[in-house]
């Protein structure tokens, strides 16, 4: 079995890291580059950053801060935001990215991810899955969770995954910033609809809800920011917690 990961965000805007709820309300949450060296040393399995406005500022991600990450930290690093060209992705790898990860960009252009897989090999495309609940059903959002789209949540995961996906990463409106626990149906539909690894994403309170959503939510890794960077908790916190209630870790 392969170890279960867990992964900070780093959510950008402007040349900070920011945290709101539900994709609302943000507010500063401190340097990137000094997060991401912390979180490096706490014994993070992977680091992702997200230039969240990049899109709707209709930019693409600051490849300047990209470098000065990755330069911090020697642990893979996937980065996502203003991403819709192959070109763009190029531009992030040689910046010093392992993964790219697309969202508004895969739905407005699937051709994308099978056109990126191709060229770069399916490991380094990750697919993040913005999801809301509606009438009892999880739809597909874009554009920072603005747009509403008709996509079913389970079968765009099952869609990316067919175009070349090596990854998705799966985040719950309803749940981000919330601090009451990821979304453990909805994580455990989308991670048993693919047989590529599913991260999840949204409501992280503490290690035990992490240990939830790798054990009934079936994730293969859990992401979190808030907790991390308030330093309620260590990623070593949760390491040593999910080692305890026998989940293989890295530690």
């Amino acid at each position: 079995m392969l170890a279960k990961r867990i992964i900070p965000c780093l959510d950008i805007k402007g040349k900070e890291v920011v945290k709101g709820v539900e994709f609302e309300n943000l507010v500063s949450s401190g340097d990137p580059v000094e997060l991401a060296k912390r979180y490096y040393a706490e014994g993070a399995d992977e680091l992702v950053l997200l230039d969240i406005a990049a899109t709707a500022e209709e930019r693409k991600t600051r490849i300047e801060l990209v470098e000065q990450v990755a330069k911090a930290v020697f642990i893979p690093f996937t980065v996502g935001g203003g991403i819709s060209s192959v070109g763009d992705m190029r531009a992030l790898l040689r910046a010093g990215a392992d993964k790219v990860a697309i969202t508004t960009a895969a739905v407005e252009n699937p051709r994308l991810i099978s056109e990126a897989s191709a060229i770069f090999g399916s490991q380094c495309i990750v697919v993040g899955i913005d999801a809301k609940k509606e009438g009892g059903r999880w739809k597909v959002f874009t554009r920072s969770g603005k747009k509403r789209t008709e996509l079913d949540v389970a079968q765009w995961a099952k869609e990316v995954q067919r175009l070349g996906a090596g990854e998705i990463l799966l985040t719950s409106i309803d749940k981000d910033g919330t601090k009451s626990g990821y979304d453990l149906a909805l994580t455990k539909k989308v991670s048993e609809a693919v047989s590529i690894p599913v991260i999840a994403s949204g409501g992280a309170k503490g290690p035990e809800t992490i240990f939830q959503a790798l054990t009934e939510g079936k994730a293969d890794a859990a992401l979190a920011a808030s907790i991390f960077h308030t330093c309620e908790y260590s990623v070593k916190d949760v390491k040593v917690y999910l080692a305890k209630r026998k989940i293989e870790v890295r530690l």
